[in-house]
Order: C-alpha cells, then sequence, then structure tokens
C-alpha cells in the first residue's frame, strides 16, 4: 500500500477522506486518468495495441535505422548567409602596446596567428592572434620613420615599411632579426617612396610614383626591373590574383590594366560615375575587381569584362558610403568585401558576394568606438577582421 496523505503530490489525487492509503495498481490507475484528464485524451505513443498502416511503419524503421548511427546530422552551409554576419567584438590586436598615433597598417601573417600594427608613432609591432589577451611579441622602433605603409611579404618572412616623408624602404628579415634600409633603389628617381604593393606569388614589388609612373621592382633583390606610365596620377594599384597582372586607378577616374610582364597596357576603361579613384582591389578567386571613387560610391566588375570590355559595367554600385572610399579589402574566401572611408567616423560597411548586400549588422551604430578607419585586414582562414583608427586602436572582431 501506498501513503496518500503525507505526499504533497499524491494528496490533491485523493477523492475522499477513507483513500488515506492506496494500492499500487490503484495508485497507477488513478495516474493514468489524472494524466489523460490533463492531457484531453490517450496520446497515439501510448496506445500500443493500435495497428499502425504500412506507410507508417515504413517511416518508424527510417528512423530507427536513422538513430541507429552516430555522426554529424546537421551539415555546415557551403557559403556564408546574407543579411546577419555573425561576430563578436575581441581585444584589441594592440591592447599589450597601447599608442594614440594613427594606425597606418594592420595585417595579418600569412601562415602564423601574428598580426602586425604599424602606425604614425614610428614602430612596428607583432602580436600573437589569440583573441582574448593577443601577447606582444616584439615591437620594431624605426628613428624618424612615421609609417606610412607595413606589409609582409608573401611567404611571410619579411616586413617592409615605408614613411610618410622618406625615400627609403625599410625591410626587416624576420628569421634574421635584422633590419635592412634600401636607401636607393637604381634607376628610381622618386624623392618619396610611399604607397607599394607586393604582389600575391612573392616575385614583384610595386611602387606607386608620382607623376603616373609605376615602378615594378625584384622582390628578391629589390632591383628596378621597369617602369609603366598613366595618365594623371596614381590614386591606387593592386595585383590580380595570379600576379600577372596590375590594376591601377588614376586621378582621373579611369582605370588601367598593365600585363606584368611585357609592361604593356592591356586594357583602359572609365570607372562609372567616378571624377577620381581613391583605391582598388581584386577579389583571391579572380572574380571581381572593386573600384572606389571620390564619392563614396563602391563599383564591383567582373574580373573579365575588365579585360576584354572598352566600357564595362558595374555588376554593383555600392552606395553605403558618402565620403571617399580610401580602403577596400576582399576576404580569402571572397564572400565578404571591406569598405571604409577615413574622411568619416563609423564609415565602414562589410558587403556579401555574389549578393553584393551590405551586412545590417555592422558597424553597430549606437556603439560608437570604430571612429575613423584608416586600414583593414581579414586573416588568412577569415575567422578574423582587423581595422585601424586615428586613435591608435587596431580594433579586432572574430
Amino acid at each position: 500500500m501506498v501513503d496518500m496523505v503525507n505526499n504533497r503530490f499524491r494528496k490533491d489525487m485523493m477523492k475522499n477522506a477513507r483513500e488515506s492509503k492506496l494500492s499500487k495498481d490503484n495508485l497507477k490507475k488513478r495516474l493514468k486518468e489524472e494524466f489523460q484528464h490533463a492531457m484531453g485524451g490517450v496520446p497515439a505513443w501510448a496506445e500500443t495495441n493500435k495497428r499502425k498502416s504500412s506507410s507508417d511503419d515504413e517511416s518508424e524503421e527510417d528512423e530507427d535505422d536513422l538513430l541507429q548511427r552516430t555522426g554529424n546530422f546537421i551539415s555546415t552551409s557551403t557559403s556564408l548567409p546574407r543579411g546577419i554576419l555573425k561576430m563578436k567584438n575581441c581585444q584589441h590586436a594592440n591592447a599589450e602596446r597601447p599608442t594614440a598615433a594613427r594606425i597606418s597598417s594592420v595585417q595579418f601573417h600569412p601562415g602564423a596567428q601574428i598580426v602586425m600594427v604599424a602606425g604614425l608613432d614610428n614602430a612596428v609591432s607583432l602580436f600573437q592572434v589569440d583573441g582574448k589577451t593577443n601577447p606582444k611579441i616584439q615591437s620594431i622602433y624605426l628613428e624618424r620613420f612615421p609609417i606610412f605603409k607595413a606589409c609582409f611579404s608573401a611567404n611571410g618572412e619579411e616586413v617592409l615599411a615605408t614613411s610618410t616623408h622618406s625615400k627609403v624602404l625599410y625591410v626587416y628579415d624576420m628569421l634574421a632579426g635584422k633590419l635592412i634600409p634600401v636607401h636607393q633603389v637604381r634607376g628610381l628617381k622618386e624623392k618619396i617612396v610611399r604607397s607599394f604593393e607586393v604582389s600575391p606569388d612573392g616575385s614583384f614589388l610595386l611602387i606607386n610614383g608620382i607623376a603616373g609612373y609605376l615602378h615594378l621592382l625584384s622582390m628578391k633583390t629589390k632591383e628596378l626591373i621597369g617602369s609603366m606610365k598613366i595618365n594623371g596620377r596614381v590614386a591606387a594599384s593592386t595585383f590580380s590574383s595570379d600576379s600577372k597582372k596590375v590594376y591601377t586607378s588614376s586621378g582621373d577616374g579611369e582605370v588601367y590594366v598593365w600585363d606584368v610582364n611585357s609592361r604593356k597596357c592591356l586594357n583602359r576603361f572609365v570607372d562609372e560615375g567616378s571624377l577620381y579613384g581613391l583605391s582598388i582591389a581584386t577579389s583571391r578567386n579572380g572574380q571581381y575587381v572593386a573600384c572606389g571613387s571620390n564619392c563614396g560610391v563602391v563599383n564591383i566588375y567582373n574580373q573579365d569584362s575588365c579585360l576584354q570590355e572598352t566600357n564595362p559595367k558595374p555588376i554593383k554600385a555600392v552606395m553605403n558610403l558618402v565620403t571617399g572610399v580610401t580602403s577596400l579589402t576582399f576576404n580569402p574566401t571572397t564572400e565578404i568585401l571591406a569598405i571604409a572611408s577615413e574622411k568619416m567616423k563609423e564609415a565602414v560597411r562589410l558587403v556579401h558576394l555574389p549578393s553584393c548586400t551590405v551586412f545590417s549588422n555592422f558597424p553597430v551604430i549606437k556603439k560608437k568606438n570604430i571612429s575613423h578607419v584608416h586600414t583593414m585586414d581579414f586573416s588568412p582562414r577569415s575567422g578574423y577582421f582587423a581595422l585601424g583608427n586615428e586613435k591608435g586602436k587596431a580594433l579586432m572582431y572574430r
């Protein structure tokens, strides 16, 4: 017999005072009644004697078969969905070496979990990327050398750095720990060496000179191979992903395409709606060319049409920024294009490819912690996104 009075759950099942004790069978019946009263009848799973139809049997067998094996039933999506990007803030990349000077370059190492931060405080710093504390590995201080741009070589063994007002190119050999200044390149008649690009295959260095000149140097020896000349001034340039072509954006709103080996102009077209160009980028998979102009429009072109057509039409004109687009970066998987303007606070957007729509949840407008963006980069497997601002912070996102 089961005591009903002293158990607070069973007390409510008593129908009268005589039922102070019930047998187990009666209690079982009473529990069934209570359950059916609450559920409004007998649930389907409790009807054991009811014969199911043959189609139900088949689905049962399928379910049983599914439950026989272990493994991941939910597959990951092959492409990045549009609309909202799942991301979170990490510790600043340069938190262990704070500075108030503008960050001019942020770049992730092509092979190791390292991020480089360089700025107008004359220092190039390397940090280990863990997203929590980002411990500092080392800092290289360059006397009287506010850094305009710093960049890893393609194999990640060297760091190249140029200044805002010098013709010296510093090369830091990371393996030997040696700093090598390149004072004079024979045949290079530039008074200031500032803007440069490293080819993805690691064999060329392209220096953007004054008066429309582009100088192609050997990455190994740092010697001049040859020069190319455009009309007007060079606003920005970039290599194609296979390092066989150079795309140059001019101060007249035109884009020139050069063959690296012959140094001949393959094509030249007007960037639609641009008065003068400010930035240019190519995607890693060789599909897109993005051109940023003075009015805040980013035109995204198909790379094939840029090579063949005299007047190519952009796939999409991204008009989310209203001031000149100074930075453009594709992520390694060509699913995100980061666009930014240093002329205005919080002027950074992430564009989803191939839909060419902007992710609506970045930046978080309420927080206003991004400020003026001067440089951006994605990590080699797109796990992290970093940007440097004029307040000396290298913000990092997962």
